[in-house]
């Protein structure tokens, strides 16, 4: 087995491919956030940006240097971590944002959110579970495969409790996709799709979700029933995309981002100004490096040999996928708002943070990989 522990021959063998393209999202989203907050802030959001690119980047870097078997030891600590961060959310140290108490307020005007911090801890709690002890061929057992749903329904409920439907999701989705791959019976799999659905069935029918989540869930079916409000906001969105036509109206030139139509633009709808300052060639260009960051994660799964690190990467690629999808769609019009960034381009630390440790828990699993090689 050949070691790439030694500083040097890691960097060597880093996939850079995928840095590169996460770097390059982050400071696309840099000079995105700057341009939809530059009348009001100036470029202090697009500098904290920049900031926390920075920090995610060393995060990243951090996570990258751990040996394979080091991060698996640190799985359950850095679980727990998440679920204490998730409980004081919702104690009197939590803050509410938009109807959903998610935040926690540090010194500074600094703040940070745990359900961003969950997802990479349930991507390496889940594998540590599925993975452990067992081999690329060999399935988990039906105990196995229970309490990776009761680790994945921990942080889950704890998320529905804020309440926050969309990180809920990704949630879910990243553990329906790492207990799929990881050899589970098909049973425990539809069984999971069906409590999903009857999960989301009850937030959307009873008082579990804020006014605000159910005016958001309404405007998406009925726009006309919010106008002044989530309903107007959505309308705003779909006008700016849409008149960028094919090549956009031109770096800080859209008349609904520099007119400060859009709430929020910097962070749910940040997609909207690449609609329509860079046109749908700029907007396509930026999902196709967000797909090639998913399809790195893909690839990284498919060549690992160790059943933990490709665990690993498969909740990365489905967290990245999943969250993709929804905030694209929902600023189309083809989802509902659920108030989620799109990965390494919207404003936001902690979501920064995660995306970054996602690419360092990435190279990891490819380093894992050369170790068997």
């Amino acid at each position: 087995m050949r070691s790439v522990d030694r500083p040097g021959l890691v960097w060597a063998r880093t996939d850079w491919g995928l840095v590169i393209a996460a770097l390059g999202l982050s400071l696309i989203g840099a000079v995105l956030v700057w341009s939809a907050t530059r009348h009001q802030l100036g470029s202090a959001l697009a500098v904290r940006h920049l900031i926390n690119t920075a920090i995610g980047v060393v995060l990243a870097a951090a996570v990258t240097r751990l040996d394979f078997r080091g991060l698996r030891a640190w799985a359950p600590w850095v679980y727990l971590a998440s679920l204490l961060g998730l409980g004081l959310v919702l104690s009197p140290v939590g803050s509410t944002i938009n109807g959903s108490r998610s935040w926690i307020e540090l010194p500074g005007g600094f703040s940070v959110q745990p359900s961003e911090l969950a997802k990479v801890a349930l991507c390496i709690g889940l594998a540590m579970i599925l993975a452990e002890g067992r081999d690329r061929d060999r399935p988990p057992s039906h105990r196995d495969v229970a309490l990776a749903w009761l680790v994945a329904g921990i942080p889950i409920g704890l998320v529905m409790l804020q309440p926050d439907l969309g990180s809920a999701l990704v949630l879910g989705a990243l553990a329906l996709g790492v207990i799929a791959v990881s050899g589970a019976p098909r049973r425990w799999v539809l069984g999971a799709v069906g409590l999903v659905a009857v999960g989301i069935t009850v937030a959307l029918t009873t008082p579990l979700l804020s006014a605000y989540q159910r005016d958001r869930l309404v405007a998406f079916a009925h726009p006309e029933a919010d106008p002044s409000g989530i309903g107007y906001q959505t309308r705003q969105v779909r006008i700016a995309i849409g008149s960028g036509g094919w090549g956009g109206k031109g770096l800080f030139q859209g008349r609904q981002t520099q007119g400060g139509f859009i709430p929020f633009q910097q962070t749910d709808f940040v997609f909207s100004v690449a609609g329509e300052e860079l046109g749908f060639l700029g907007a396509a260009g930026l999902l196709l490096v967000l797909g090639f960051v998913v399809v790195r994660a893909l690839v990284i799964a498919v060549r690992t040999e160790d059943a933990f690190s490709r665990l690993v990467a498969v909740g990365v690629a489905c967290w990245l996928i999943f969250q993709v999808f929804e905030n694209v769609g929902m600023n189309l019009g083809l989802m509902p708002v659920t108030g989620l960034p799109l990965p390494f381009v919207s404003y936001g630390g902690s979501s920064m943070f995660a995306c970054w440790l996602a690419v360092g828990l990435l190279n990891n699993a490819h380093l894992a990989s050369l170790r068997r090689g």
